[in-house]
């Protein structure tokens, strides 16, 4: 695979210049195994977008739910724009129908606020949502609770008002 070696060579480049950064190289099936049975094996995973959106999806799985789960694509050069995302991306099958979770959104938010500087600001956008999940009356059907996109991200947007 094309890509697979194009990672590979620049993390090898990239590596040379931190020598005290472990790295190791994994097919994706043994990541995904690893990822269920040793998780904290993990800092952080370079891939392509292929393998990124699958190994996404099962860490957004098996920490509680892909609802919660928020993304970052960082240019850490800030010589071009970083993106922050919901893991779910749009979730077209659910759309319209007011049952998707709007945590991983929200949480997107207050990552691109720390990436920006604002550290304060994305803390308590992260107290706001930890605070509406302890209540089991706010947490959306995915979570096992009733609340709708609405009722949670109102809920959210309160506790910051």
């Amino acid at each position: 695979m094309h890509a697979g070696r194009l990672w590979t060579r620049i993390v090898d480049e990239v590596a040379a210049d931190f020598p005290d950064v472990k790295t190791d190289y994994l097919h994706v099936d043994a990541a995904t195994i690893f990822m269920v049975t040793a998780p904290e094996r993990f800092d952080v995973i370079v891939t392509d977008n292929l393998f990124g959106d699958i190994l996404t999806d099962l860490a957004a799985a098996i920490t509680g739910g892909i609802g919660l789960a928020a993304s970052a694509n960082l240019d850490v050069s800030r010589t071009h724009p970083s993106m922050f995302e919901p893991v779910h991306g749009s979730a077209p099958d659910i759309a319209g129908q007011g049952i998707a979770n709007p945590v991983g959104q929200i949480w997107s938010a207050a990552m691109m606020l720390e990436h920006l500087g604002e550290g304060e600001a994305a803390a308590a956008i992260v107290k706001a949502i930890e605070q509406v999940l302890a209540e089991d009356k706010l947490r959306t059907r995915d979570l096992g609770g009733k609340a709708d996109t609405v009722a949670c991200g109102k809920a959210i947007a309160a506790l910051l008002a």
